[in-house]
């Protein structure tokens, strides 16, 4: 099977496929999810390495617990939803938060490696303004503005209502400036190709030792 026809094979079916046994199959939903779960991991976490961190929990744990998923709402949904309990999970256990607003004077405090993630000015001002963002509407314009996720969908990820979703989207876009929304999509906490490669190694590489004992 080509790599093409692979990447259309939907989320059901590999899941299906990978529970009798194609565990090789687990990379497709690694490639397929990096993206999203490393924006949500950065929406709520603001740390590359712990973002990584909670990704890496994430699958293990999605991986180790796909007899559980009854096709009830969307794998994608699911998966999104094993994230940021993991998110949360480690941002209880942090010390002190990676990136905080000072609300004081309203200085961002930038000693922090996800401000120095993109080389352009644009993107780190991009990034710079999603973070000032309180984190229920962040995550809101996370899934619906950068992931495109359905209000339906985006509900039922953080278990709110609609009409939350709603309101909290259109109080996340009156927070950022106006200007900022066209280069949105294009450039926020990209999540380049060789981070990609080394979560789905890192990850695979535990399956395969799993599998072997």
């Amino acid at each position: 099977m080509s790599a093409k026809t692979l990447h259309e094979i939907p989320d059901s079916d590999l899941v299906m496929r990978i529970a009798k046994g194609e565990k090789e199959l687990f990379e497709m939903i690694i490639r397929r999810y990096n993206q999203r779960l490393y924006r949500i991991g950065m929406s709520v976490l603001n740390d590359e390495q712990e973002a990584e961190d909670a990704m890496q929990s994430n699958y293990i744990s999605a991986y180790e617990n796909l007899s559980r998923f009854e096709g009830r709402s969307l794998f994608g949904t699911w998966l999104t939803r094993i994230m940021l309990n993991q998110c949360y999970s480690q941002k209880r256990k942090l010390k002190k938060a990676a990136l905080e607003i000072d609300l004081h004077d309203g200085i961002l405090n930038t000693k922090t490696p996800a401000n120095i993630l993109m080389n352009k000015e644009l993107n780190r001002t991009l990034e710079d303004a999603i973070s000032l963002l309180p984190e229920k509407y962040r995550l809101v314009f996370m899934l619906r503005e950068i992931e495109g996720l359905s209000v339906q969908e985006t509900a039922e990820t953080l278990n709110i209502e609609d009409s939350n979703v709603k309101v909290r989207l259109n109080r996340a876009k009156v927070m950022l400036r106006a200007y900022l929304s066209d280069y949105i999509k294009a450039s926020v906490y990209d999540f380049h190709l060789t981070r990609c490669d080394r979560i789905a190694k890192q990850v695979m590489d535990y399956i395969t030792k799993k599998a072997a004992n």
